[in-house]
C-alpha cells in the first residue's frame, strides 16, 4: 500500500487535475505504443503498481517515475520548459509592480528636493 503524504492534502484542485489529465495522457501514450504495464514498469525499473498510480495521475507517485515515462516519449524536454522564467508571468508582474513602485517613490523623493 502506497505511503499517504500531508501534502498531496493541500494539493489544489488544478494542480491534481493538470497530475490526473498527465497520468491520463501517459496511460494513452503507453496504449499506442501496445506496451503493456509490465513491459512499461520493466523498462521503467518499477514495480507495475508504480505505472498504475503514475497513470491514474497519484501525486505520491515520484517525480523521477513522471519524468521517465516523458522521457520513453520523447518529450523529457517538456518538463524543462514547464517553468521557463520568460512564462512566469505572476513573478514577471510583480517584478513590474516592484518597477512602477520604485518609479513613483524616485518621482516622489526628486519632486520634494525641488520644493526646498
Amino acid at each position: 500500500m502506497p505511503k499517504s503524504s500531508a501534502h498531496n492534502d493541500f494539493l489544489p484542485l488544478q494542480a491534481s487535475q493538470a497530475i490526473a489529465a498527465l497520468g491520463q495522457n501517459l496511460a494513452l501514450a503507453r496504449l499506442r505504443r501496445k506496451e503493456s504495464l509490465r513491459s512499461w514498469a520493466l523498462r521503467m525499473g518499477v514495480a507495475v503498481r508504480t505505472v498504475q498510480r503514475m497513470e491514474k495521475g497519484d501525486p505520491g507517485v515520484g517525480m523521477g517515475v513522471y519524468a521517465l515515462a516523458l522521457w520513453m516519449m520523447g518529450r523529457s524536454q517538456e518538463m524543462a520548459n514547464m517553468a521557463l522564467p520568460e512564462n512566469d508571468m505572476a513573478a514577471l508582474d510583480l517584478e513590474l509592480q516592484i518597477a512602477k513602485n520604485r518609479g513613483r517613490a524616485s518621482s516622489v523623493k526628486a519632486s520634494s528636493m525641488k520644493v526646498q
